[in-house]
C-alpha cells in the first residue's frame, strides 16, 4: 500500500476516518495491515467517545437548564424527561479520561498498544445506563405530548434546537443517543478485538471487555422490557376493575410462586357460542378475562373501564388445546379449567396461535415451579437420617390470628425441626387444624421446633402471622414419663395470635 493511499480515507465500520490520527506515516507503513485496522478502531472508539461526551455535555447546557428555568414544565417533568442524564456523563468522563490517558502514553505516535484493561474496569461502572434506558421511552412519550399540546412548549424546543452546536437535531433525536451509544460498544470492541493477534498482551483483555459490554446491553435490554412490563401492569391496575375477589390484586407485584408478575399477551377474544366479546390479559400466573370498554389498550388518554368477567383461571391449572379440526376456518380454542370448559374464538388464525402457544408456555412453567418446590419440599421431609427419636406433633388450633390484610384467605401453618416442615389449611382467624406430623430427632440439646404462621394468598407472598419455637429439651423435660403434653405457645413478631400444639417426644433408647 502506497504512502498517498494510507493518507487518504480508511473505511471502519461502515464509514470513513481519516488517518490524522497518525502523525508519522513512516511508522504507519511499518505496520501490518491487521495492526492498521486495530489502530483504526482503537482510534474509532476514542473520537467518537469524545463526540459523544460533547453531545451529552450540549444537552445539558442547550435543552436541560432552560426547560428547568422556563417554567413550561414542571420540575417532576423535566426530570422525567432527563431521569440521570448527569451520572451517564460522569461514567463517559472517567472512561474518555481513562482512553486520553492510554494515548498520551504513546504521545502523538502510533500505535496504542493496551485498551482492553481500560474498558474492562470501565463498563461494570455504567450501570445508569441500565435506568436511564429504561425510562427514555416515558421521557420521550412525554415531550412528543407537551409538544402536540402546546404550542409554546413546541416553540420553546424548537428555538432551542437551533443552536448550531445541534446541527439541526431536536432534543428526542439526543435522547436517542445513550440507548445507541451503549449498544456500539460490543461493536466496536468486537472489531478491535478481531484484529489483534491471540498473542497480543491486549487480547484477554478484550475478550474480556467484549464480555462486559455484551452484558451491559444485555441489563440494559432487561431494563427496559421491565419498565415496559411495570408500565403496563401499572396501565391495567388503573383500567381493570376486578370486583368479588376474596383478596386485592395488586397486578404490579411479586406473585406467590413466580417471581415479579409479567404481562405476556392481550387481545380481543369471543365466547363460541354467543359471541360475546371480551378482552384478555395473559400473565405469568393467570388469564383474566375482561367485558370491553374501549379498544385503546395502553392508551394514556383513554379513561375507560374493563371490567372482570370470570374470576382469574390460575395457569397451574388449565389444559389448552386446539379443536379436534384446527384447520377450520373458525380460529377456536379450549382452556379446560377444574370443572369447566372455556371455548373462544380469537380474531385471527394467527391470535389464536400466539393465545394457544404462550398459554401453553405458562402453565408449563407454572406446574413446573410448583413441581419442583414439592420435590424440594419432600425430600427435605423425606430426610430422615439415623435419629435418636421422633417427635409427634398435633398442631390443635390457632388463636386470634392477626390478618395483615381486611381480606385474608387461609391460615397455613408451616412447622421445622431440622429441614423438615408440615403445612395445613383453613379459612379463618381461629383454625380448628387437628393435623398431624412427625420429625425424626438427631439431638435432643440441640434442635428446635419452629412453627411458622403464613396467611396464605393467591396472587402475591404469602404473608407472615408470627413464629414461635420450643426446645426439644424443654419438651422433654415437661413430658416426663407422662405421655403426650399440650402447650399453648404464643406467636412472636405479630400484634396477637397463639398456637395450640399436642407433643409426643418418643426416643429410640433412652441418652
Amino acid at each position: 500500500m502506497h504512502r498517498s493511499d494510507i493518507c487518504g480515507q480508511f473505511p471502519i465500520s461502515g464509514f470513513l476516518l481519516t488517518v490524522d490520527w497518525c502523525a508519522d506515516l513512516h511508522l504507519l507503513d511499518m505496520l501490518s495491515p491487521m495492526e492498521r485496522k486495530r489502530q483504526g478502531y482503537i482510534h474509532e472508539l476514542i473520537v467518537t467517545e469524545e463526540n459523544y461526551v460533547n453531545d451529552l455535555q450540549l444537552v445539558t447546557e442547550i435543552f436541560h437548564k432552560p426547560l428547568l428555568e422556563c417554567e413550561l414544565l414542571t420540575e417532576k417533568e423535566v426530570a422525567m424527561i432527563f431521569v440521570n442524564w448527569k451520572e451517564l456523563i460522569m461514567c463517559n468522563i472517567k472512561l474518555l479520561k481513562a482512553l486520553r490517558v492510554r494515548k498520551k502514553m504513546s504521545g502523538d505516535r502510533m500505535p496504542v498498544k493496551m485498551i482492553g484493561d481500560i474498558l474492562t474496569n470501565q463498563l461494570p461502572h455504567m450501570q445508569p445506563y441500565i435506568r436511564f434506558c429504561s425510562c427514555q421511552l416515558n421521557g420521550a412519550t412525554l415531550i412528543q405530548q407537551k409538544t402536540d399540546d402546546s404550542p409554546e412548549i413546541k416553540d420553546f424546543l424548537k428555538r432551542l434546537a437551533m443552536d448550531p452546536r445541534c446541527k439541526g437535531m431536536p432534543l428526542s433525536s439526543f435522547l436517542l443517543k445513550p440507548m445507541q451509544r451503549v449498544t456500539r460498544y460490543p461493536l466496536i470492541i468486537k472489531n478491535i478485538l478481531e484484529n489483534t493477534p491471540e498473542s497480543h498482551p491486549d487480547h484477554s483483555h478484550l475478550k474480556a471487555a467484549l464480555e462486559k459490554a455484551e452484558e451491559l446491553c444485555s441489563q440494559v435490554n432487561e431494563g427496559v422490557r421491565e419498565k415496559e412490563n411495570s408500565d403496563r401492569l401499572e396501565w391495567i391496575q388503573a383500567h381493570v376493575q376486578c370486583e368479588g375477589l376474596s383478596e386485592q390484586l395488586v397486578f404490579n407485584s411479586v406473585t406467590n410462586c413466580l417471581g415479579p408478575r409479567k404481562f405476556l399477551h392481550s387481545g380481543k377474544l369471543f365466547k363460541a357460542k354467543s359471541s360475546k366479546e371480551l378482552y384478555g390479559f395473559l400473565f405469568n400466573d393467570f388469564l383474566l378475562l375482561t367485558q370491553v370498554s374501549s379498544d385503546k389498550v395502553f392508551s394514556s388518554k383513554t379513561h375507560l373501564q374493563y371490567r372482570m368477567y370470570k374470576t382469574p383461571i390460575f395457569l397451574n391449572e388449565v389444559l389448552v388445546k386446539l379443536p379436534t379440526d384446527p384447520s377450520g376456518d373458525e380460529p377456536l380454542f379450549h382452556i379446560s379449567h377444574i370443572d369447566r370448559v372455556y371455548t373462544l374464538r380469537a380474531e385471527s388464525i394467527n391470535e389464536r396461535t400466539a393465545w394457544v402457544q404462550k398459554i401453553k408456555a405458562a402453565s408449563e412453567l407454572f406446574i413446573e415451579t410448583e413441581k419442583k418446590k414439592r420435590e424440594k419440599a419432600y425430600l427435605v421431609r423425606s430426610q430422615r437420617a439415623t435419629g435418636i427419636g421422633r417427635l409427634m406433633v398435633n398442631i390443635v388450633e390457632g388463636i386470634e390470628l392477626k390478618p395483615c390484610r381486611t381480606h385474608g384467605t387461609k391460615r397455613e401453618c408451616e412447622f421445622k425441626v431440622h429441614l423438615s416442615c408440615f403445612l395445613c389449611l383453613q379459612d379463618t382467624l381461629n383454625p380448628k387444624w387437628n393435623s398431624n406430623c412427625q420429625f425424626f430427632i438427631k439431638d435432643l440439646e440441640q434442635d428446635v421446633l419452629c412453627i411458622t404462621v403464613f396467611e396464605r394468598d393467591q396472587f402475591s407472598p404469602d404473608d407472615f402471622l408470627g413464629r414461635t419455637e420450643i426446645r426439644l429439651a424443654e419438651i422433654k423435660k415437661d413430658q416426663g414419663s407422662k405421655g403426650p403434653i399440650t402447650k399453648r405457645l404464643l406467636l412472636h413478631e405479630v400484634p396477637t395470635g397463639e398456637i395450640v400444639i399436642r407433643l409426643d417426644l418418643q426416643l429410640f433408647e433412652e441418652p
